[in-house]
C-alpha cells in the first residue's frame, strides 16, 4: 500500500529527512524540481513537439521555489521556458530566494506580475505547459485578489496544465477548494500522497497523478501517515488461486435481504455481484409480493420469501454471509428484516442503502452488532450521522472517522477515491473507477461483491478489495471502449472475472 500524509505529517516528513538523515532542505527542493521537470519532458506535448514552450507560475512560498527549480532544469535541458512570479521578488526567503537566485543565475529572466496578469496572458497563448508553482500544501486561506486573476489565467489557458504537489486552491487534507483552484492535467506530488488528492474533488482538480521521490529512505512511518492507497498487489495477496478441492459450499453461502415491488433489480444485482466475485451459493430473500415475480428471473441463484420473520431466521441459518438493503423499502416491516439480519445474523453482513437509512438517528445502535460492513454514499452516511451530505464531502475522512467511532463498522463511503474505514486501523483509500460508475445499480453490484469477498477475507479487507475490484472492472470496461459513460451495472458484475484474472499479471514485491 502507499502512504498517505496530510500536511503535517508531511513537513514532519521533511524535517526528519533533514534533521535524522542530513539532507538539506534545498536539497529536498532540488530533487523535487529535477523530479517534476523530468515528468514534463516526459509528456507526450513536450516529448513529441519541437521547440514546446513552458510557462511557469511560482508564487513565494517553497512550491514555488519548487517552480525554480523546475524551469532552471527544463532550460537546462534546452526546452524553452519562461517564469513569471505572481509576487514581489523581495518577499521571497529562504530556500525559494535561493532557487529564484539560481534560476537568474542561469541567464534566465523572471516577470515580476505586479498585480498585473495581462502578461501572462499574452504567454499563455503560445504556450504548450503551464506549470502551475504558486502554493503548496500550506494554503488555508481562500484564494482571493489577483492570486484569484492568475488561477483563472492558468485555468483559462488551452494548453496543458501541471501542478506541482498539489493544485493551487486545493485543501491539503480536505481537497476542499479555497474559493478557487487550478484544473489540472497532471500533478507530480512530491514524496507521497497527500489527503486532500485521494477526494472527489482534489483527484477532480488533480488530473492524473504521479508521485515524485525526493529522499531516501521514502519510509514515513517514523513521522507518520492518515492512510492508506490500496494497489493491485494488495489485493492479488489477499486472493490467492483457489485449490482443487474447493466446491460450492466452502466457496461460500450469501444471503441478499433486498428488493421490493418495482425495486427487483436492486436485489438481482446485488446477487449477480456476489456470484460473479466468487460466492459458491447465493440466495435471494424478499417480501412475498416481490417474490412472485422472482423465480422465473434468476436462473443461478435460490430465492426466499420473506413472510415471517421466522423464514428469515431460516434463510440466515443456511448462510455465511448477509446483504441487506438494496431496494427494500423503508416500511416498518423492511426496518424489521434489517433488524433481524444485522443483530440476528452472527457472521459478517453488508448493509447498503436502504438498510443503512434504517439506522439514521439510532446509529449507535450498530455497535452492538459484530462483522458490519456499511456501504454508504455522501447522502446516506450524512442521514447516519444526522449532518447534511455536503458536510461529509467537505471532510470525507473525518466523516468516515466519525461513523467508524459511533457504529464500530466497517464503514465504506463510496464515491471516487472510495475510503474504507474500520476501528483500530488506518483508512484505507482505492484508486480505481471512474465516471462510467455513475449508473444505477453499481453500488448494489458492490455490496454484493464485498460479501462473497466476506466469505473469505476479513471485512475491512473485504471492503477494499471489493471497492479495488469493482473499480478497476469499470476502468476495464471503459477503456475497451473509449468511453466515459454507458455502463449498465449487469456489465459491469460480468466483467468482474476479468478483473480479478488481470490480478494475476501484478507483481508483488514481498
Amino acid at each position: 500500500m502507499l502512504p498517505v500524509l496530510s500536511a503535517q505529517q508531511m513537513r514532519a516528513f521533511d524535517r526528519h529527512a533533514t534533521e535524522v538523515h542530513g539532507v538539506p532542505s534545498l536539497e529536498l527542493m532540488e530533487n523535487a524540481g529535477r523530479a517534476a521537470a523530468e515528468g514534463i519532458q516526459r509528456l507526450p506535448v513536450v516529448s513529441q513537439t519541437k521547440s514546446a514552450m513552458v510557462v511557469v507560475v511560482a508564487g513565494a512560498g517553497n512550491n514555488g521555489g519548487d517552480g525554480f527549480v523546475v524551469a532552471r532544469r527544463l532550460l537546462g535541458s534546452g526546452i524553452k521556458a519562461k517564469t513569471f512570479l505572481a509576487v514581489a521578488a523581495e518577499k521571497l526567503t529562504g530556500d525559494a530566494l535561493a532557487n529564484y537566485r539560481a534560476l537568474v543565475d542561469a541567464g534566465a529572466k523572471v516577470t515580476e506580475l505586479e498585480g498585473d496578469a495581462a502578461a501572462l496572458f499574452a504567454a499563455l497563448e503560445s504556450a504548450h505547459v503551464v506549470v502551475d508553482a504558486l502554493f503548496g500544501t500550506g494554503l488555508t486561506r481562500e484564494v482571493t485578489g489577483f492570486f484569484a486573476e492568475v488561477v483563472a489565467a492558468i485555468n483559462s489557458a488551452s494548453c496543458c496544465k501541471v501542478s506541482l504537489d498539489l493544485p493551487s486552491g486545493i485543501e491539503a487534507d480536505t481537497g476542499r477548494v479555497l474559493g478557487t483552484a487550478v484544473r489540472a492535467d497532471h500533478t507530480f506530488t512530491f514524496a507521497h500522497f497527500k489527503l486532500g488528492l485521494c477526494t472527489p474533488l482534489g483527484s477532480a482538480h488533480a488530473g492524473a497523478v504521479e508521485v515524485c521521490p525526493i529522499v531516501e529512505p521514502q519510509d514515513p512511518s517514523a513521522t507518520g501517515l492518515s492512510a492508506t492507497l490500496v494497489e493491485g498487489a494488495d489485493v492479488k495477496r489477499l486472493l490467492p488461486p483457489r485449490g482443487n478441492t474447493v466446491h460450492k459450499s466452502s466457496a461460500g453461502r450469501v444471503l441478499v435481504v433486498a428488493g421490493s415491488p418495482g425495486k427487483l433489480g436492486a436485489a438481482l444485482l446485488s446477487a449477480h455481484g456476489a456470484q460473479r466475485a466468487g460466492a459458491g451459493l447465493v440466495t435471494i430473500a424478499t417480501a412475498p409480493a416481490a417474490a412472485d415475480s422472482l423465480d422465473a428471473r434468476v436462473l443461478e441463484a435460490m430465492t426466499a420469501r420473506l413472510d415471517s420473520e421466522d423464514a428469515l431466521k431460516r434463510a440466515l441459518e443456511r448462510c455465511d454471509v448477509a446483504v441487506v438493503g438494496p431496494g427494500l423499502g423503508l416500511d416498518a416491516a423492511a426496518r424489521r428484516f434489517v433488524d433481524g439480519v444485522v443483530f440476528g445474523h452472527e457472521g459478517p453482513k453488508v448493509v447498503d442503502a436502504d438498510g443503512i437509512s434504517h439506522f439514521a438517528g439510532r446509529a449507535a445502535e450498530l455497535s452492538r452488532a459484530r462483522g458490519v460492513v456499511l456501504t454508504p454514499h455522501a447522502g446516506e452516511l450524512g442521514r447516519l450521522l444526522e449532518i447534511p451530505y455536503q458536510h461529509v464531502e467537505a471532510d470525507r475522512f473525518g466523516a468516515v472517522a466519525r461513523a467508524v467511532e459511533l457504529t464500530g463498522a466497517v464503514v465504506l463511503l463510496k464515491g471516487r477515491y472510495s475510503i474504507v474505514g474500520a476501528p483500530g486501523a488506518l483508512p484505507t483509500v482505492n484508486p480505481t473507477g471512474g465516471p462510467v460508475l455513475a449508473t444505477g445499480g453499481s453500488g448494489d453490484v458492490l455490496s454484493g461483491m464485498i460479501a462473497a469477498l466476506c466469505c473469505e477475507l476479513p471485512p475491512r479487507e473485504a471492503a477494499y478489495a471489493g471497492a479495488y475490484l469493482h473499480g478497476a472492472a469499470a476502468d476495464a470496461w471503459a477503456k475497451a471502449r473509449g468511453a466515459d459513460r454507458g455502463l449498465l451495472a449487469h456489465e459491469l458484475a460480468d466483467e468482474l472475472p476479468r478483473a480479478l484474472g488481470a490480478l494475476r499479471s501484478v507483481s508483488v514485491v514481498e
